[in-house]
């Protein structure tokens, strides 16, 4: 037997960040939009926990029981009494440390796999708070669509989404170490009053409205200078995408992956090619907003160990 699921990336479209919490952690208020780039994390029995990973910088994922994949199904088994004895494969199109939620959607998936491979008859909500004993990201990588994320970022409201926004993701030529970025942030806001994160109201109302003008205009990432600071070649990026025509241009979440919105189809292609022909980044993907969480895609009972 084996059991395949389909996990999306995300992209931020606010996230504003507090002071430091004495636990190491900032309250946030991050507006998370799943985005069509997606994950396949398959499942099957096996002798003993494993992890393999094929795709897009795929050498750069752990494949010992640090990954996020691999502590799902731990997890769940300890709440389940079962022997955590699975193959967990990865086949990754969600860029890897690229600021998109990539390990956090594979820990959901792997999540999911594992709640249907073993029929462990996890809920929905046994299942998020899990995820959000992952990791901050994890809980939306299940719920995708729109959400809210408060806490950490694990405490999720669902947002309501008009219409379809096109977006162009450039990945650059390495990554960066969320920590870090959160580090730099602290530095950077050394002396500085920082106010409680609160959502925006305009961006929430431009969510709403399928208006990707108003959206444009709303976009926030309180995290963009502190990536910017440890890389600061992603300056060059973001002016490349708007010298294009992107409505707006933003680092995604903790980064080095820079987001555009743009109108449409065509927009989109012209500000890829625009990209690609700078020479700022590595590749350019296309997706559109908002995606479906973590969905099943084929349970195989037929299918033998790995």
């Amino acid at each position: 037997m084996s059991v395949t699921v389909r996990v999306p990336a995300k992209v931020n479209v606010q996230l504003a960040v507090g002071a430091a919490r004495p636990d190491g952690f900032h309250d946030l208020a991050n507006v998370f939009l799943a985005v069509g780039l997606y994950d396949e994390v398959t499942v099957t029995p096996a002798d003993e926990l494993t992890v393999t990973c094929e795709g897009p910088d795929a050498a750069e994922v752990p494949l010992d029981r640090t990954n996020l994949a691999a502590r799902a199904a731990l997890a769940l088994a300890e709440r389940r009494g079962i022997e955590p004895a699975v193959h967990i494969h990865i086949a990754k199109d969600i860029p890897v440390a690229g600021g998109m939620a990539g390990g956090s959607a594979d820990g959901a998936g792997a999540l999911l796999a594992c709640n249907e491979l073993w029929r462990a008859g996890a809920s929905r909500a046994e299942l998020l708070a899990i995820c959000a004993d992952l990791g901050s990201d994890v809980p939306f990588s299940l719920v995708g669509g729109a959400a809210l994320g408060t806490g950490r970022g694990e405490r999720l409201t669902a947002l309501e989404v008009g219409s379809t926004f096109h977006w162009v993701f450039a990945m650059a030529g390495r990554g960066l170490s969320t920590p870090a970025v959160f580090r730099e942030f602290d530095r950077l806001a050394e002396g500085r009053d920082i106010p409680e994160p609160v959502a925006s109201r305009d961006l929430l109302d431009a969510l709403a409205k399928g208006d990707a003008d108003a959206l444009a205009a709303a976009v926030s990432n309180d995290l963009q200078p502190a990536a910017l600071s440890l890389f600061p070649e992603l300056a060059d990026t973001l002016d490349a995408g708007r010298a294009a025509g992107a409505l707006t241009a933003l680092v995604s979440g903790s980064g080095p992956t820079t987001a555009f919105l743009v109108r449409d189809t065509a927009s989109a292609q012209k500000v890829s090619e625009a990209l690609l022909a700078s020479g700022t980044c590595r590749t350019v993907r296309t997706a559109t907003a908002p995606a479906p969480g973590a969905r099943v895609l084929t349970t195989d009972r037929t299918a033998g160990s790995v």
